[in-house]
């Protein structure tokens, strides 16, 4: 902490007046990312560039995002990023039409991305982005065609 509030040049009272702890830090730091792929999983192309570019951005720093990530989808930035992409599917779901079923498919799209991710940072899901891309792409749509 002291370091993080050295660099930044803030005490570290100020530090904590806007941030809770290093991994909210992180997780407000990483708010590009959630943006990134809310879109991205909603994106009107089969299956879009941008989450093959999506992927390829966040292996480049893989580090930090492991960190924020876990292997099941889980942690700060995981749950942050699985409550953005829910209330996307779900709002997108409602605006076609309000049909039983509709939390629990756009639960499954979020669990479904969060868990490929954290799998992939941590090594369990092989293949190169775009491969990977398509995979998830594969499954959102097939979850989004099952209600």
């Amino acid at each position: 902490m002291a370091r993080v509030t050295r660099l930044a040049r803030v005490s570290r009272g100020t530090f904590y007046l806007h941030y809770e702890d290093l991994p909210a830090l992180a997780v407000d730091a990483c708010a590009e990312l959630l943006r990134e792929a809310v879109d991205a999983l909603h994106a009107s192309t089969d299956p879009p560039s941008v989450l093959t570019e999506l992927l390829g951005s966040v292996s480049a720093r893989e580090n930090v995002y492991r960190s924020l990530i876990g292997p099941g989808g889980g942690g700060p930035l995981g749950e942050a990023l699985h409550g953005q992409l829910r209330e996307r599917a779900l709002a997108e779901r409602r605006r076609r039409a309000e049909t039983p079923g509709d939390e629990a498919i756009a639960s499954a799209v979020a669990a479904t991305f969060t868990g490929v991710l954290g799998g992939r940072l941590h090594g369990h899901v092989p293949g190169t982005d775009a491969e990977v891309a398509t995979r998830i792409w594969t499954m959102v749509l097939a979850l989004h065609r099952s209600g």
